[in-house]
């Protein structure tokens, strides 16, 4: 598929060539819902905690006797069911990281790609830059590419000034091609890419896909047809030599008896 490369000012340069593996394939929900599930769960710290009633101070005498009082027996205050009490079966650190194979992560990053392409919500430019490390440039910039409203911008190399103009807003995020994030993709409602971005994510993306590979010179259908059996296997052909081989010595002396006069 192609694209417009634009400047800053919304002036069409040229047009390039999108890698269809990357911007333009049929979105893989389940995938993308799995990557989702995993970069939120791992972005949990895990540090809540709750005590127990061997935690929680106070209870260590009994509260009246065991018995003659009418009452059922006790002994502490300190026991779930008493207010100031511990908690049972109450939450404890631990670590929500899952994992996540590095194709599947991939294949989700082509599948949001490829579903922004086709909502026409990228916009790629031949460079990205502000004069001043200032937000008021960087919006100016973003309105004049029809990203008022927030965009992700994704640079091919980190400059410290966009970084710092977009430091402060929430509806603005800078990052280069190895800090993409697919939240960001999918909260955002827009993305502006370098074009230098784009070569390093179409590289990035696609280095677990195999390329199609043109053979020269290749035989056609008829002469396939015509050797429609494959060759055997080394082993089967040292297996069916070892098998002819006894045979023919047998052979051979009958011959020689029959051609030898009595």
């Amino acid at each position: 598929m192609q694209s417009n490369v634009v400047d800053l000012r919304g002036s069409v340069l040229r047009t390039i060539d999108l890698d269809d593996r990357v911007f333009g394939i049929t979105p893989n929900q389940a995938v993308v819902h799995q990557a989702v599930v995993t970069q939120q769960a791992n972005a949990r710290q895990g540090t809540h905690d709750t005590r127990t009633r061997g935690e929680v101070a106070g209870g260590g005498k009994k509260p009246y006797r065991q018995k003659g009082t009418g009452y059922a027996r006790q002994g502490s205050k300190r026991a779930p069911h008493y207010r100031g009490g511990g908690v049972v079966f109450g939450p404890h650190p631990r670590s929500y990281e899952k994992a996540f194979p590095r194709k599947m992560r991939r294949l989700a990053l082509r599948s949001v790609l490829s579903a922004r392409a086709a909502e026409d919500a990228l916009t790629i430019v031949d460079a990205f830059t502000i004069d001043a490390g200032k937000t008021k440039a960087l919006l100016a910039a973003l309105a004049t590419l029809g990203a008022a409203d927030g965009a992700l911008v994704v640079l091919g190399e980190r400059s410290d000034l966009i970084f710092r103009a977009a430091r402060n807003l929430d509806n603005v995020h800078v990052v280069t091609p190895n800090g993409l994030c697919l939240l960001d993709i999918l909260r955002l409602p827009r993305m502006v890419l370098t074009e230098s971005a784009v070569q390093e994510l179409t590289r990035t993306l696609t280095a677990d896909l195999a390329s199609p590979v043109i053979v020269p010179n290749a035989p056609d259908a008829t002469a396939a047809e015509e050797d429609p059996e494959p060759s055997p296997r080394p082993r089967q052909a040292r297996k069916a030599t070892a098998e002819a081989e006894p045979e023919a010595d047998e052979t051979e002396p009958e011959a020689a008896a029959e051609e030898t006069p009595e």
